[in-house]
């Protein structure tokens, strides 16, 4: 971030009240309730979660203790038993749910899908029937290297249906960066497609898969599971290669979810280390699920009648949580798209805002600046009146970006949740509840209920307004990260021992000023 953009958000006076209308049908109504449920969850944490969860999820069996806090390892639900897959389906396919769209995807080239909650339902059934043909137990590690399509969210949900842990790598990632985090979380499965579209072109992923296998590279893994979707040709090693369509045919659509502990792993996600190997945050299922389901609920105003769409790859966290988990146990709409916006068609974007009716829109500044540049026109010559909320990610918004994105893209009419949150924290930590917090160009506002935030200097003391310092957690939330997949040394040191405070408190060192 430059100076000069710093400068601009220290001393961005504007704020922007949500409307009155927006507020009377939002989750959180009023700066007082949003204050009340703040208060609340400060003033006894445990109880606060332990109440969401009850009423938020299902579970199969409640847990004896909310949270064991041994710093720095957190465990919360201890002995809940559990399933995210069951909390993003089976449960709403007993209520009118059943026949709702859950998923919407689109194509670059145009073609697309639409699946309902229990058609969704069937396909993760089938999907975890096959992975467990192929000797796929509960707690072994899955690599998931796809582009988006329905059968990545499909491969995920259906992982976490069966107990297996699932580490999803971008599609965009080298054979190296494949091979480095399949050989780490020592995955006994990879699945991936021939290819995918990315800016007119099929790219190849099953190429980059072979690459990163070969030689026995990676001697953990047994079988590759293909997805067919560019019809490119590609290599199949008899007796390790299998096509998914294939093996779909004569699948069962009957897998009961398997009844989870709620700190088993769900899932490892690698983020680049600034120095060394990559790190594999580790995220378990219980407070995930909880905190993903709240803060897509409260951020994202989630009402039945959305179309939900985060932009996000499911490469990401982003897409982790806020295409997948967090609006699917929420029983929303959420789309997915494989395309972005290139030469070809700069205006893809406002296309599927047009075609889908989306009301709520999540995307990263790096995406509304290049829109900047392409003008007004674009989106100006689509229909964008479905929109009622937006939000953005992934780093800092300029005020002048926030104001752009707010006249153009919302028509003056929709507040921004400006949102900051990590891999390691698992969801939103800090940004506006939509309904009841005034929002502030190039501000993500205050701290979601339940998290205790301050910036302190590197004794751990609380810093004056308008001084920098670093950005801190003092106290556990659910969706916190566990610790490094087999490195748990470096999860203490890099996150809980950075700082020193005189009180010899453990506090969540983000790396954030």
């Amino acid at each position: 971030m430059s100076q000069d953009t710093i400068e601009s958000i220290l001393h961005e006076k504007r704020l922007f009240p949500p409307t009155a209308e927006f507020s009377q049908k939002a989750q959180v109504k009023s700066l007082e309730e949003y204050r009340a449920l703040y208060d609340k969850a400060a003033a006894d944490p445990q109880a606060f979660w332990a109440e969401l969860a009850t009423q938020e999820l299902d579970w199969f069996q409640k847990w004896d203790t909310v949270l064991d806090w041994q710093p720095p390892v957190a465990k919360w639900f201890v002995n809940g038993k559990i399933n995210i897959s069951y909390n993003c389906l089976d449960r709403h396919l007993t209520t009118w749910r059943k026949n709702k769209a859950a998923l919407i995807w689109e194509g670059e080239p145009g073609d697309s899908r639409t699946l309902t909650y229990a058609q969704l339902h069937r396909e993760v059934c089938q999907m975890a029937n096959v992975i467990k043909e192929l000797g796929v137990q509960k707690g072994d590690r899955v690599g998931i290297y796809m582009p988006m399509i329905p059968e990545a969210a499909i491969a995920m949900l259906a992982c976490a249906r069966i107990g297996a842990v699932h580490s999803v790598v971008f599609g965009g990632f080298s054979a190296e960066a494949l091979g480095d985090r399949l050989k780490d979380g020592e995955a006994k499965l990879v699945i991936t497609a021939d290819g995918g579209f990315r800016k007119d072109t099929a790219v190849g992923l099953k190429a980059q898969v072979d690459k990163a296998l070969a030689n026995n590279a990676v001697p953990s893994v047994t079988n590759v599971l293909v997805v067919q979707r560019t019809k490119q040709q590609i290599e199949m090693e008899p007796g390790r290669d299998i096509w998914w369509h294939e093996l779909q045919k004569n699948a069962s659509a009957n897998c009961p979810a398997e009844p989870m502990d709620s700190e088993d792993m769900l899932f490892v996600l690698y983020t680049s280390g600034s120095t060394g190997k990559p790190k594999g945050v580790v995220h378990t299922i219980g407070g995930y699920n909880l905190y993903t389901h709240m803060t897509t609920k409260w951020i994202f105003d989630l009402q039945d009648t959305d179309v939900y769409w985060c932009t996000a790859d499911v490469g990401w966290i982003t897409g982790h949580s806020y295409i997948l988990y967090g609006p699917l146990s929420n029983g929303a709409t959420t789309l997915m798209y494989e395309g972005a916006p290139r030469a070809s068609n700069p205006g893809c974007f406002w296309d599927v805002i047009e075609k889908y009716g989306v009301t709520v829109f999540y995307t990263a500044p790096t995406a509304i600046r290049t829109f900047m540049k392409m003008g007004e026109d674009l989106p100006k010559a689509r229909d964008l009146s479905s929109l009622r909320l937006l939000g953005t990610v992934g780093e800092p918004i300029n005020p002048e970006a926030w104001m752009w994105y707010q006249r153009v893209i919302g028509n003056s009419n929709c507040p921004i949740v400006d949102t900051w949150w990590q891999t390691e924290t698992g969801g939103i930590m800090i940004a506006a509840l939509p309904g009841a917090i005034p929002t502030k160009p190039g501000s993500a506002t205050l701290p979601f209920p339940g998290i205790v935030a301050d910036v302190v200097d590197r004794d751990g003391e609380s810093v004056t307004n308008q001084s920098g310092g670093y950005l801190v957690v003092k106290h556990p939330w659910p969706g916190m990260m566990r610790t490094l997949y087999n490195d748990a040394d470096r999860f203490r040191r890099t996150y809980w021992e950075y700082l020193h405070p005189k009180n010899g408190q453990f506090v969540y060192f983000a790396g954030d000023g």
